[in-house]
């Protein structure tokens, strides 16, 4: 636990044991608002370009832990969550629906923080999301390097900027003729819940759903190694750190939304679900960090959404 003058120096903001957030591109400290963070982050920028050989996505049934799902046809536009496909560097990725969900938190839900405000959200078009977060096997074919600070192919990748992130996806919808996205902050929440009203997806236990700090011996797990939500997801509660799209706003209006995409302008983006150093608190469904986007961070990665109907043939 850190001193109270260390978290007051390092710019961490929010209750809970605060960490030491430092970045390599100017070497200053992040001003890194997530609730619960325990462990030092940090990390390097490298940029390297490598030709991905085109490939499709080949669709699968749900998953229905524990067989695994099944290899089938090319993906069409399907109606109801959890259809999984397969793309052309082996990453598997749910279908979620459109739909209507009470995005944040109530008042009365334990540790929550201020900025969770809940109002009514919809999203008017289903979608494609990665059922873990990018593998580092997976950033490797597309981008050519490993920046995470502990390697291994199946932990999620790390140390990765947000741009560097949205480079990964542009890379990928290249090769496929597919268009791929950092899900929104709201898609981010809503895949998530896969409709489930409290705190924690799944089977409601977080020790059963995610790495966190009081469980991962504070270093980064295998992807897909606690349990799925209801739509085939895994590693929304803790693991990596999720990136989003949206820029981060502490106030959130509690009016209804459709299809919100954040703030249009601001210095900080969005990156949810906690991860294996960061408390429980910090990984729920609804807490909310926000990180200035040049930062790569050893325990915030991402997973990318896949548009439906999006691939040059009409698939």
């Amino acid at each position: 636990m850190l001193e109270p003058e260390l978290r007051q120096n390092h710019g961490c903001h929010g209750r809970g044991v605060c960490g030491r957030v430092s970045g390599t591109l100017d070497s200053t400290v992040a001003e890194h608002r997530g609730r619960g963070v325990r462990a030092v982050l940090a990390g390097s920028v490298t940029v390297v370009t490598v030709l991905l050989a085109a490939g499709g996505c080949r669709r699968e049934s749900p998953p229905a832990p524990p067989a695994k799902p099944t290899t089938t046809t090319s993906p069409a536009k399907p109606t109801s969550g959890g259809e999984v496909v397969t793309n052309s560097v082996g990453m598997k990725l749910a279908y979620v629906p459109a739909g209507t969900f009470m995005m944040g938190s109530p008042p009365d839900e334990a540790n929550r923080d201020d900025d969770e405000t809940q109002r009514k959200v919809t999203l008017t078009r289903g979608f494609y999301i990665g059922t873990t977060e990018v593998t580092q096997k997976q950033w490797q074919a597309v981008m050519g390097f490993n920046p995470a600070e502990t390697k291994a192919d199946d932990l999620p990748a790390s140390r990765i900027s947000w741009a560097n992130a949205l480079a990964f996806c542009r890379k990928l919808g290249r090769a496929e003729g597919r268009t791929y996205r950092l899900p929104t902050e709201a898609e981010w929440e809503y895949a998530c819940r896969a409709r489930a009203a409290g705190p924690v997806a799944g089977t409601g236990k977080l020790d059963e759903m995610g790495w966190h700090i009081d469980n991962s011996d504070e270093r980064p797990r295998p992807v897909a190694t606690k349990g799925p939500n209801a739509w085939g997801l895994f590693d929304m509660h803790g693991n990596a750190m999720e990136w989003c799209a949206d820029r981060y706003a502490r106030d959130v209006a509690p009016e209804p939304a459709t299809d919100p995409a954040g703030p249009a302008e601001g210095a900080e983006r969005v990156a949810r679900g906690g991860s294996w150093g960061h408390y429980p608190r910090a990984c729920r469904a609804a807490a909310r960090a926000s990180v200035r986007p040049a930062y790569q961070l050893k325990q915030v990665g991402f997973r990318v959404v896949m548009e439906a109907g999006t691939h040059t043939d009409g698939r």
